[in-house]
């Protein structure tokens, strides 16, 4: 009798502890989760800043461009810290890779999956743009990628681990390359795989410009 409730009492600690373990995990990752979205809205922050500074060249404009870029580094510095520190342990994984995007004048931070998806919006706006390119070369369209629903939109297969406007940017230059190849059936920046069409890995380096911290 008395072994039998020594039995269920460790088994009842031992299923308390796996509960309390797996509560502390789920709200480590929902906290990362939480600093993963700060920094992607003070990344936005940012790029409407500088669009505004742009527009203006006011000083006004300006110092409120390089307060918000003050406030990004911030949140990717919070965020960074979150994604390397779980439950009190280091962690080194791939989401807790930095890389530098520099666009237009302007430097942003991405991390792992992050990268990827700007690799894949490139890699998709050159798929997409090759099969307009085509579409409007057999119609006998004039050669005109800037009035295409889709390169207008950019947001085919967004997703939110970037800001909208750079998955945009990026997806349309490579649907630009991608329109111009497959309206004059050529390869001069994609290859082709059976169906399969992918743009070439140096153009689309050459693109992103991708720096890994």
């Amino acid at each position: 009798m008395g072994t039998n409730r020594l039995k269920n009492t460790f088994v009842s600690l031992l299923i308390a502890g796996v509960l309390v373990i797996t509560s502390a995990l789920a709200a480590s990752a929902q906290n990362t989760s939480q600093e993963y979205r700060d920094w992607q809205r003070a990344q936005q922050e940012t790029e409407r800043e500088h669009q505004d500074y742009l527009r203006t060249h006011s000083s006004r404009d300006y110092q409120q461009w390089q307060a918000a870029q003050q406030r990004e580094r911030a949140a990717s510095s919070a965020y960074q810290r979150a994604s390397r520190y779980d439950n009190g342990r280091y962690t080194n994984t791939n989401s807790s890779r930095r890389y530098r995007v520099y666009r237009n004048g302007s430097t942003y931070w991405t991390d792992n999956r992050g990268a990827e998806l700007l690799r894949q919006a490139v890699n998709s706006g050159y798929q997409q743009g090759y099969e307009q390119g085509q579409l409007d070369s057999r119609r006998s369209r004039r050669f005109n990628y800037n009035s295409n629903g889709v390169y207008r939109s950019g947001t085919f297969g967004y997703q939110s681990y970037v800001a909208r406007n750079q998955y945009q940017y990026y997806f349309q230059q490579g649907f630009q390359r991608g329109y111009e190849d497959g309206y004059n059936s050529t390869s001069r920046y994609g290859s082709r795989t059976g169906v399969t069409i992918n743009i070439l890995g140096n153009v689309l380096n050459t693109i992103l410009n991708l720096t890994e911290q």
